[in-house]
């Protein structure tokens, strides 16, 4: 028998190996569920603090706060936000994130745990900037911290693929956690950071994604984050699906292309202490008369999931660019935060708009329908993650089976459609740098 075929027969029975696998993917779920608790514990403790409000999706928006209290909530939540994220940015170590760990960057402990709560403190005063992110850093953090102990101490034995496996799947774990969400969690670490969906990958991530949602659940319990009257979807939503699809599609491409350079170009050193305050203001003065403002997009999208006529479009298109600027500002401005739900609240709002035009054609549609179907589509092309999105409204908002077909369609042309731009404007950019 050669070398090669002893070699793997030793690798099929490498049960220390399979053992350190195991036990580190179950203890980082355990240990993942229980920080995606606190948070959540944690984002009710600052939003009761500041507004006396107790998010639920019975209650996304904080209408009955009184407007001034809302005004000084996330003024003072960007000024408290702004220092905070310039203290511990000024100085070496530097704040790493999930891309620069994934790569093999050491993720420091105490900053990384301080830039998670302040990401949530800021959204719990009102700030207009997604939660995802932060349990998604904390999972990852987590895991190197864990395996550089087992490393040291000499009782994990775990090859490179392995360390990479268990980051990714953590970051899902987080999300999972905190959104009561596995199927999702497993999708953004195998879909999103690994990009191989082999058995291993999907069952560790899995695996560590339900055990974490089980664990975060303790806290939240296993009620919908978005609330919708109905779950039924006829099949005649397919003409819609493949109308808001592309539209979608470029909508997203535009939203992803805005995020990321306005997180290339974020304020930095002194100049966040300006910022931040100045964006807290800015989102208080709006949500003073407009509360669905506030917060990551769950208010704007619990709302037009609501809809039964098309009365307030131009309201809901103002709410919707109003929730796309803030948030773009709050990143611009220096803030750190997630872009799914904000996402997901444009897509809300477009698939609102394109529900009017529909009325016509199919009497007695339900605008919530389109707006569902706006949010997953616009979502698939912003995060460029089709199975994600698709899986994450569909298991956040409890929906039927009849919604995965429609959904399906509408993803598959969105993610095409926003895939074509993007490699589009690249080539443009690429003739433009090039040298002559």
């Amino acid at each position: 028998m050669n070398s090669s075929k002893q070699q793997e027969i030793k690798a099929l029975v490498d049960w220390r190996h399979l053992f350190s696998l195991l036990f580190t993917a179950l203890f980082l779920a355990v240990v993942i569920g229980l920080s995606a608790m606190f948070l959540s514990y944690f984002l009710d403790i600052v939003a009761d603090a500041f507004m006396h409000f107790h998010e639920s999706y019975h209650s996304a928006s904080p209408k009955a706060v009184p407007s001034w209290r809302r005004l000084l909530s996330v003024t003072v939540g960007g000024l408290i936000a702004g220092m905070t994220w310039y203290l511990i940015r000024r100085k070496d170590p530097k704040i790493v994130g999930i891309k620069g760990a994934m790569k093999g960057q050491k993720m420091p402990l105490f900053k990384t745990i301080l830039n998670v709560l302040t990401q949530i403190f800021y959204v719990g005063t009102g700030g207009s900037v997604g939660r995802e992110l932060a349990p998604r850093q904390l999972g990852v953090m987590i895991s190197q911290q864990v395996q550089d102990f087992g490393k040291k101490r000499g009782f994990l034995t775990l090859t490179n693929e392995d360390r990479q496996l268990l980051l990714a799947a953590a970051a899902g774990a987080g999300f999972a956690g905190v959104y009561i969400a596995p199927i999702t969690g497993m999708l953004f670490s195998v879909e999103l950071l690994l990009k191989k969906n082999s058995i291993k990958n999907i069952a560790v991530s899995l695996l560590m994604s339900i055990i974490a949602c089980l664990i975060g659940a303790l806290a939240k319990g296993f009620t919908p984050y978005y609330w919708v009257a109905s779950a039924d979807f006829s099949r005649s939503l397919l003409l819609a699906a493949v109308v808001i699809g592309p539209l979608a599609g470029i909508t997203g491409a535009w939203a992803k292309q805005a995020f990321s350079w306005a997180q290339k170009k974020q304020a930095t050193g002194k100049t966040i202490l300006l910022t931040m305050p100045l964006v807290g203001l800015l989102t208080g003065l709006i949500a003073y008369f407009v509360p669905e403002i506030m917060g990551n997009g769950r208010a704007v999208a619990q709302l037009a999931f609501h809809q039964t006529s098309g009365r307030l479009v131009f309201f809901f298109l103002a709410l919707g660019l109003l929730k796309f600027g803030i948030t773009f500002l709050t990143l611009y401005g220096g803030g750190t935060g997630g872009t799914l739900t904000p996402s997901i609240a444009l897509g809300a709002v477009l698939g609102l708009v394109v529900a009017v035009f529909f009325a016509f054609l199919l009497p007695g549609i339900q605008p919530w329908h389109f707006a569902l179907i706006g949010a997953v589509a616009l979502l698939a092309a912003s995060q460029q993650a089709p199975l994600m999105a698709m899986f994450m409204v569909f298991e956040i908002a409890h929906l039927h089976s009849s919604a995965l077909l429609i959904f399906a369609t509408a993803v598959a042309l969105s993610s095409a459609t926003s895939n074509f731009y993007l490699k589009v404007q690249e080539r443009k950019l690429a003739r433009l740098n090039a040298p002559e």
